[in-house]
């Protein structure tokens, strides 16, 4: 096998693992190349509308991130995050996984909130799956994506931002918005140890809370 050949499987296999799971029930239920978007169901030249409200994240020890949301382009994922904001849902639960090769940090997961980490980026909400809602903004420094199973329908309640540009995940996984305050919070997550082996931040990475706030209070990103 050539060299090149082998970091186009690593990559692949990276991206597998990196977001199988956010709903326990569902995961492997697909095959992941069966179920490749088309572009005729990719959301193509609309241009991302800040809702009204941006999404606060506060963590424990590593200050804020903001982030602005796109119902305009995701409509249903921005519906069930804000749903899931306003029931506390991600209160008290933690950044599970960060992937500086990737660019990566990842949370939303309810087990976190426990101590079994056997169990975490396996779990989901009360609530069904949100439908793909692929688009062509690209994930770069700052977008927020819908962590999902390998069912290309599988996005539920775990999110992700990444940290640089990453365009293996164009149009494969929902974007719904952006960091506009707080990335560089988000970027030193991104760096913090891990258990040796897995992308588990070494201590536990909380969030105190996540809010809804005014867009109208932080200035434009």
């Amino acid at each position: 096998m050539k060299r090149s050949d082998m970091k186009l499987l690593i990559a692949l296999m990276c991206l597998t693992l990196a977001f199988s799971a956010c709903n326990d029930k569902n995961s492997n239920t697909q095959n992941s190349n069966a179920n490749a978007p088309k572009d005729s169901n990719v959301k193509a030249g609309v241009k991302p509308q800040p809702d009204a409200q941006v999404a606060v994240i506060e963590t424990a020890d590593y200050g804020r991130i903001v982030i602005e949301l796109y119902p305009n382009v995701a409509p249903q994922m921005v519906d069930r995050f804000k749903k899931l904001i306003n029931e506390h849902f991600y209160d008290s639960t933690a950044i599970h996984r960060v992937d500086v090769q990737l660019g990566i940090i990842q949370g939303g997961d309810p087990n976190t909130k426990g101590s079994n980490v056997a169990t975490y980026g396996m779990g989901g909400s009360p609530y069904p799956n949100v439908p793909a809602e692929f688009s062509d903004i690209p994930y770069e420094r700052g977008t927020l994506g819908a962590a999902r199973t390998n069912d290309i329908n599988g996005a539920n309640c775990q999110w992700f931002i990444t940290l640089k540009k990453q365009p293996a995940f164009d149009k494969k996984y929902t974007v719904f918005g952006r960091v506009i305050d707080g990335i560089k919070n988000a970027e030193v997550i991104m760096g913090a140890p891990t258990v040796q082996g897995t992308p588990r931040p070494s201590d536990k990475v909380v969030i105190k809370s996540v809010t809804l706030q005014p867009r109208a209070n932080f200035p434009a990103g």
